[in-house]
């Protein structure tokens, strides 16, 4: 077990080695029993930590401020509209300042092309870690979350079929972070990963090729198919979730006729009957309802988004420990 992740940062899941990830999970369910008998977790009295969020939040602001209290610190929200970011102050300015305050710094800054490269910025220049809350390439909180919640239904993770799957929604044109961060990290768990969506909505080539190296030295696969079917038949685990064109058109928009022509690229109980029998609903949410996915199966016998979602609390809280704490 890897004891050292003091001052670490946490920008990706890939950038921690298997040791250190399986020390997160470790800590997650410890702290998750403590959390269900009610015991005291007061890890990180008289911490605080910086939360920076340039868009909206709900899961992941939650899970960090309520976290951080029941580990005995504070979290100081922060909207990045109020701040001198607004008005240009650079990220390493940003930085420093906040880790002469204070003993971490959260960001979330999806912005594509803009939101990694910040948060490196201000990890290069800060003087405690830095967490990725999610940028337009990576949300490590939310793969972990999944790997532990999947760790808890499947227990053994080796040549389940995980299958990551596109899904219609038009609410917003979402990141590539999740669905890019999960098919890095399931396969370093042996896992037998499929992704799944239509053509035009590619994950970046350099993504693809590393996953497959997490693959082949894990005992895991990757496939790729364009075939909806093909990802839910026999699947143990089916993530079917929307993100945006990124890697193959730019434009903010949120409704092209790329998204209208896949607009049957949605999770039905028919899909689902396809999969085993005793197949795992996930998603991040929140779910584009009626387009992701019908009611009948977010709300349904399949469905685990909420004890996923809950998750995200304890792994959050396990992350601040090490990270905040520790040796």
């Amino acid at each position: 077990m890897q004891t050292i992740f003091k001052g670490k940062h946490f920008i990706t899941c890939q950038e921690w080695s298997k040791e250190e990830l399986d020390t997160l999970l470790d800590v997650s369910f410890d702290l998750k029993r403590k959390f269900a008998m009610g015991l005291d977790t007061s890890y990180l009295t008289n911490k605080s930590m910086f939360l920076m969020f340039f868009e909206q939040s709900t899961r992941t602001r939650n899970s960090m401020e309520a976290g951080l209290a029941q580990l005995g610190g504070h979290a100081n929200f922060l909207d990045t509209s109020t701040m001198q970011i607004s008005h240009g102050e650079v990220g390493k300015d940003t930085g420093v300042i906040l880790g002469r305050f204070g003993h971490g710094i959260a960001i979330r800054n999806c912005f594509w092309e803009i939101g990694n490269k910040y948060l490196r910025e201000v990890a290069e220049h800060t003087s405690v870690p830095v967490i990725n809350m999610q940028c337009d390439l990576y949300h490590p909180l939310q793969a972990v979350a999944d790997l532990m919640t999947m760790k808890e239904k499947l227990d053994d993770l080796k040549r389940k079929k995980v299958s990551i799957i596109w899904a219609y929604a038009k609410s917003h044109k979402k990141p590539i972070s999740v669905p890019l961060s999960q098919v890095l990290l399931f396969p370093r768990y042996g896992m037998d990963v499929w992704l799944a969506y239509p053509k035009g909505y590619e994950l970046p080539d350099w993504a693809i090729e590393q996953a497959r190296k997490n693959a082949e030295d894990n005992g895991g696969t990757l496939t790729i198919t364009h075939d909806e079917a093909e990802a839910y038949k026999d699947a143990d685990v089916v993530i079917p979730k929307n993100w945006g064109s990124w890697v193959t058109n730019q434009s903010s928009d949120v409704i092209d006729d790329l998204l209208e022509a896949s607009k049957g690229w949605i999770c039905t109980e028919e899909k689902i009957a396809s999969a085993n029998k005793d197949v795992k609903y996930m998603h991040a949410l929140p779910a584009d309802r009626g387009n992701e996915v019908v009611d009948s199966v977010i709300d349904g016998p399949h469905s685990i988004v909420y004890d996923e979602a809950e998750n995200r609390l304890h792994t959050s809280k396990a992350l601040m420990t090490l990270v905040m704490g520790g040796k």
